[in-house]
């Protein structure tokens, strides 16, 4: 009976110890934790929604739609966008995805990481603005903070009212004469048409600064092989012989390609537009994973 007496005290001992609240990484400083992160996040909530102007789509979003005949699909918490249409007997895929404005901004810091001289020169460019301007404070400066989006989000009680622009001036969300100039970044397309029995004809794209530029075009026999979503089918299409770099073609047949997709609505109003609706949609998802993220820690 000793040994099982002894057993037991061992035990009991064992549970004084674990249970202590002195000891670090304590339940109880588990709890205090979580409370701050819980915080934190209803700190970023906060201004992230302070600096959103709207939940539904801006004006110049849902005019395009409005007025395209591409139709819009998006499915909430999903990267990949695509919009559809029809032209003829050719039915229209492209697809795009909000991960790309998310890949500039990292490509970005990589690049002042691995050079840094880049970076003094836009702190020395900065710092000279700043002279000019009278500094961040002076009565001029409009206070401001960078959205998640890469964009910059004016204060309410900075904004301008319309009464006060200058007569003739609006605000063009391309960043035409008269409005701000939106940062641009290179957001990548997959645009699939497809002819029943035809085959797929899937050409690679960038969207940027108001252009569709083509980056490759291939073909393929059998539609599948355009988005395959198996291992087998992605060998497959890997051994096919799918044509040259656009680049390598002839530049008639480069121009006359560019015309062919501006004829399906791959156009100057498209290239535009598909940057603002990433920037607004990575904006949401970003708010919604806060949003889960804190939901999940208080639970």
């Amino acid at each position: 009976m000793l040994p099982f007496r002894h057993h037991n005290s061992h035990v009991r001992k064992r549970v004084k110890v674990r249970g202590s609240a002195n000891l670090p990484g304590t339940l109880h400083e588990h709890f205090l934790v979580d409370q701050e992160l819980s915080a934190k996040f209803e700190s970023e909530l906060r201004i992230e929604n302070e600096t959103r102007d709207s939940e539904s789509l801006p004006a110049n979003i849902q005019e395009f739609l409005d007025n395209s005949a591409f139709e819009l699909e998006d499915i909430p918490g999903q990267e990949e966008v695509a919009l559809t249409r029809t032209f003829g007997d050719e039915s229209i895929r492209i697809t795009f995805s909000i991960a790309d404005l998310n890949n500039v901004d990292q490509e970005e810091a990589d690049q002042f990481d691995s050079d840094p001289a880049l970076s003094d020169e836009e702190a020395a460019d900065a710092a000279e603005t700043n002279v000019q301007s009278g500094g961040a404070n002076t009565k001029g400066s409009i206070n401001q903070g960078r959205t998640k989006g890469g964009n910059f989000a004016v204060a309410p009680e900075d904004s301008i009212a319309p009464s006060d622009r200058a007569e003739g001036s609006y605000e063009d969300p391309t960043g035409g004469e008269g409005g701000p100039q939106e940062p641009s970044f290179p957001a990548r397309l997959t645009i699939n048409i497809q002819k029943a029995g035809k085959g797929v004809l899937q050409l690679e794209a960038v969207a940027q600064d108001g252009e569709v530029m083509i980056d490759n075009i291939y073909y393929f026999q059998k539609p599948e092989l355009a988005d395959a979503k198996t291992a087998e089918l992605d060998w497959s299409r890997r051994n096919l012989y799918t044509g040259p770099p656009f680049g390598n073609l002839d530049e008639d047949l480069q121009v006359l390609l560019d015309r062919y997709l501006d004829e399906r609505g791959v156009n100057t109003a498209l290239a535009l537009w598909i940057p603002e609706y990433v920037d607004w949609k990575e904006q949401k998802e970003y708010l919604n994973w806060l949003s889960n993220v804190k939901s999940f820690i208080d639970a």
